[in-house]
């Protein structure tokens, strides 16, 4: 039996015409040329969209961010690497019509354009929303931790930078003895002389310890918990099971066809106290309030589910199991107290009090006086059965929590009837349904983007680059969905109406 044998290299072949030709019907970079035509570049604000009048002409942005979907789509993140495929791959040579930008210019078009790329980002989800592919009934989020462009040891931490002090003092303490005793024992005073390596040593130390002593100084000025050196926005944050220098990206995912409506860069670490923003700002984008909105425990923050409720979207947060009730009054929330470094909440208009994990506390008696406090009207709030079951254990008293509300006595003695407000009571609880959805919703694009598409880790610096390259990581992600779902021919010409 014989292989399967190629052809001769050297035999001559009449290879097609045309670029054209080489190019399907339903290819993928047919439905990029066509969405990145229908733009308005100037309007995006993208750099450079009206051409110079004089000097050399510089690229069209339309040109240079078909390379960027292109790249994105194709796991080609690195500017150097899409120099490259722009000069062998032949469905880039169709797409830019055989340009080649250096690296540098492609890198600098990706710095220089973060708010267009997002601008650019939103635009194809009102394209994807007007022909339907959202749904618009039931919204998750969550947030993922992506690597920074720092590492560990340029990020430094108010116990970290005095440890480091520390150790450097017990160093130089060591040196200096250690020359002391050096000069002790040399009797003949030229070879008395310390070696110059040590006092090398020394003044390096020294140096380093200015460095650590003025970042300290100015953490301690500005209230700051750290400092990174290499990229000053970003922070060290629990990033799986390890901690890393990283971003906190929030994305909302729509449970139709899983696409990200959605998404901030923060560098807060944990998720606590972002609901609010990002629901509010998937029902901008959506346009509309009539959805519920789901996420993990690590959401179930009072008043952010509260504000959330407020603005009509339904909430399912786990571990969320409290009442709460909106008035015709805007009432605003006081903080009355702290609470295991949480926010306790009353609602004056409920006479309740909501603890950092969202339960709800009700009066159980009052004190007409306070020895410690040395004030009249003292309400104290508990409730023995959400603290059985509640995993926080944070209550000082075996009765269950107990949090003092400080207030004039009159002003308790009042009928809260008597307001004439007009109140709708509503019980914040998750669904098990809706809830149920939320992993197999949202986790599905992170875990797309960093697998398939390689991009778990940034490429920029700065909060506002790194919110670029995230448009247009999402933007991929989302075209991606939209072929598969549609095809390429039919998104173009939807592109072209």
């Amino acid at each position: 039996m014989l292989y399967i044998d190629g052809t001769d290299r050297s035999q001559t072949e009449l290879l097609p015409d045309s670029i054209e030709d080489y190019v399907n019907e339903d290819n993928s970079v047919r439905a990029i040329d066509a969405f990145i035509n229908s733009l308005n570049m100037i309007e995006l604000e993208f750099e450079k969209a009206i051409p110079n009048n004089m000097g050399r002409p510089p690229y069209d942005p339309r040109d240079l961010l078909k390379l960027y979907i292109y790249g994105y789509m194709n796991r080609i993140r690195s500017s150097r690497r899409l120099e490259n495929e722009s000069k062998r791959n032949l469905e880039l040579m169709w797409l830019t019509r055989r340009l080649s930008p250096d690296h540098k210019t492609i890198a600098r078009f990706r710095s220089s354009n973060a708010k267009a790329l997002k601008n650019v980002f939103r635009i194809f989800v009102k394209l994807c929303s007007d022909i339907g592919l959202y749904g618009k009934k039931v919204v998750a989020i969550d947030g993922s931790k992506f690597k920074a462009v720092n590492s560990k040891e340029r990020n430094f931490t108010v116990p970290k930078l005095k440890d480091r002090l520390s150790r450097i003092d017990e160093k130089i303490d060591k040196y200096l003895d250690e020359m002391d005793k050096n000069d002790r024992d040399e009797d003949d005073e030229d070879n008395g002389k310390p070696p110059p390596d040590m006092k090398k040593i020394i003044d390096d130390l020294k140096n380093r310890k200015g460095i650590y002593q003025t970042i300290l100084d100015e953490l301690e000025k500005t209230g700051e918990t750290q400092k990174s050196l290499t990229d000053p926005d970003s922070r060290l944050m629990p990033n799986n099971g390890r901690m890393d220098v990283c971003y906190n990206v929030q994305t909302a995912v729509d449970s139709e066809y899983k696409l990200i409506t959605e998404f901030e860069v923060t560098n807060h670490p944990e998720d606590f106290n972002q609901l609010h923003s990002m629901a509010k700002k998937t029902a901008d984008i959506l346009e509309t309030n009539d959805y519920a909105v789901t996420a993990d425990k690590g959401y179930n923050s009072a008043n952010d589910i509260i504000a959330t409720v407020k603005e009509g979207i339904d909430v399912h947060v786990s571990g969320a199991d409290f009442d709460a009730c909106i008035t015709t009054t805007e009432v605003q929330a006081q903080q009355i107290t702290k609470h295991n470094n949480g926010r306790c909440v009353y609602f004056e208009d409920r006479n309740i009090v909501i603890c950092p994990m969202g339960k709800a506390l009700y009066p159980k008696f009052y004190k007409k006086k306070s020895k410690e406090k040395q004030v009249t009207g003292v309400t104290v709030f508990s409730n023995m059965e959400a603290c059985r079951s509640c995993a926080c254990k944070c209550g000082f008293a075996k009765s269950g929590k107990r949090h003092e509300v400080t207030m004039k006595e009159e002003k308790f003695s009042k009928e809260y009837n008597d307001k004439n407000l007009y109140v709708r009571q509503v019980k914040i609880k998750a669904d098990k349904d809706i809830y149920d959805l939320r992993k197999s919703v949202v986790e599905h694009p992170f875990g797309t983007i960093k697998r398939n598409m390689d991009a778990s880790y940034c490429l920029t610096k700065g909060i506002s680059k790194v919110t670029g390259e995230f448009s247009l990581t999402f933007l991929a992600y989302n075209f991606k969905r939209v072929i598969n779902i549609l095809g390429s021919a039919r998104l173009s010409e939807l592109c072209m109406a």
